[in-house]
């Protein structure tokens, strides 16, 4: 499973998960960090990733248009990177299978 960082979650966490998700990145690093969340939702679902995110707005796309894309909507609010990325680790078990066994469209992490 790779993910998408959406661009209020630091690309400086991307080394530190790349072991438990491979070929993760973020919006900035691929040159997404100006578009418009339409935009980024499209590259995901066209590119097979899930978006990881701080905020409703691609839970509110997907309740319109449906999935794809899979979203980890991380409610921890703003955190510092070592948090972030613990969040991710530790449930990384836990998203792979709701997610990706469980074929939920999102998960929730807090």
């Amino acid at each position: 499973m790779k993910l998408l960082l959406d661009e209020n979650l630091s690309r400086r966490i991307i080394p530190f998960i790349q072991d438990y998700y491979p070929a993760s990145t973020q919006v900035a690093l691929i040159g997404l960090e100006q578009a418009d969340d339409a935009a980024i939702r499209q590259y995901v679902i066209t590119h097979d990733f899930v978006i990881v995110t701080q905020d409703a707005d691609f839970y509110e796309m997907n309740l319109v248009y449906g999935q794809p894309p899979k979203i980890i909507w991380l409610k921890t609010g703003n955190q510092a990177k070592p948090v972030t990325i613990k969040a991710l680790l530790d449930n990384h078990t836990q998203i792979i299978q709701t997610l990706m066994v469980d074929g939920k469209d999102c998960i929730e992490i807090f």
